[in-house]
């Protein structure tokens, strides 16, 4: 044990001191997407153009003729409203956006839209209102006009950025998740070879297990569903994802094991269209959430425990009739949490989890 410690302590160290360096290296050589790239180009194109393409109409001219005077006051109304408009409408389509992202696409899109619209619309009417006031000059239907068509630029530019903004924080979070995800997996990585077990060794020794007991039929067959799931663990640890129905053969054995535990107070019903068979889930995942409704449940000959796991929709589901355990659960309580990593990790979705009259339900996405 203590050989094996000092192989891994510098290591462990090694990955400390430069895992900051792989973040940074990471995100300097990561490439922005082209369509990013084309909508900043058109949009600098765009304002470049723009007093040009005003002047091809003698609109600047005539814009220019009924502008009222340029003073400090006139000047000083402008800035500090254009910065009102574009600090709000940044906070607004950062910051803010993140109070409604429960909600579906239509409904976070409408109340986006709206809210920008009541700000567009009530920042140039409190303008339209003030500046005569600040400045005792009236603005002319004509700068009227212009001052909307460029808050509605300035706001489409505002909008943009966040965009941007935003785009860059979530890749820069996705990033730190892997790195985060990598270090535990080095971490068990670690474990494991503090505290390992030659494979060969366990094989052998239930394969000896087996021989001994050849004339019990249930032991028998408790050890060779013992060794599958053994030797599947260890080679599903090298694969992000697997079939489903390299995962249903798994779970199979496990729920043997199970049943062999309880008998009878154990029951599982499993209907899943052959067309999702390939498709592909985390390793254990099934067998996390059959073992989690065992757990945290009562099993009885009064109260057996019934677990469901069906297709539909191009989805998983797994659902058991709540009847919470009295008695005390060793339980970390990061094993849905730790799925729903991974699923989101390998596949860019999560799971969903539901509680609703007396039934807990886990949904896996299969797409």
């Amino acid at each position: 044990m203590s050989g094996n410690s000092n192989i891994i302590n510098p290591i462990f160290r090694k990955f400390n001191n430069h895992q900051l360096k792989k973040i940074l290296f990471t995100l300097s050589s990561r490439k922005i997407k082209h369509i990013v790239i084309l909508r900043i180009a058109l949009l600098i194109a765009m304002l470049i153009s723009l007093p040009r393409t005003l002047s091809l109409f003698d609109i600047t001219k005539k814009l220019i003729d009924s502008f009222t005077e340029v003073s400090v006051k006139d000047i000083m109304i402008r800035f500090l409203f254009l910065f009102i408009l574009s600090l709000v409408s940044l906070e607004l389509n950062t910051n803010f956006k993140s109070i409604y992202r429960q909600y579906s696409l239509f409904v976070r899109t409408s109340l986006t839209i709206a809210f920008n619209t009541i700000l567009f619309l009530g920042i140039v009417q409190l303008f339209v209102t003030v500046y005569p006031l600040v400045t005792g000059q009236v603005l002319s239907e004509s700068e009227i006009g212009f001052t909307y068509f460029v808050y509605f630029v300035i706001l489409m530019i505002t909008i943009f950025i966040a965009r941007i903004l935003k785009y860059q924080i979530i890749h820069h979070e996705d990033l730190l998740e892997n790195e985060k995800l990598k270090q535990q997996n080095l971490q068990k990585e670690l474990t494991a070879l503090k505290n390992q077990i030659n494979p060969h060794f366990l094989f052998n020794s239930l394969n000896s297990l087996n021989s001994i007991v050849r004339d019990n039929k249930e032991a028998t067959m408790f050890i060779k569903k013992l060794s599958f799931m053994y030797r599947y663990i260890l080679q599903s640890g090298e694969r992000d994802v697997v079939s489903l129905q390299e995962e249903l053969k798994f779970l199979d054995s496990y729920v043997y094991l199970v049943k062999s535990r309880y008998r009878d107070r154990f029951k599982i019903d499993i209907d899943i269209d052959a067309e999702y068979l390939e498709k592909k889930v985390p390793p254990l995942a099934l067998q996390l959430l059959v073992e989690n409704a065992v757990k945290h449940n009562e099993i009885s000959e009064s109260n057996p425990l019934q677990v469901n796991i069906y297709s539909k929709d191009s989805d998983i589901y797994v659902e058991n009739e709540m009847r919470l355990r009295t008695s005390f659960v060793d339980s970390t309580g990061n094993g849905l949490m730790n799925l729903d990593k991974r699923y989101f990790l390998l596949k860019k979705q999560h799971i969903s989890i539901s509680a609703i009259e007396n039934v807990f339900r886990v949904k896996l996405p299969l797409n």
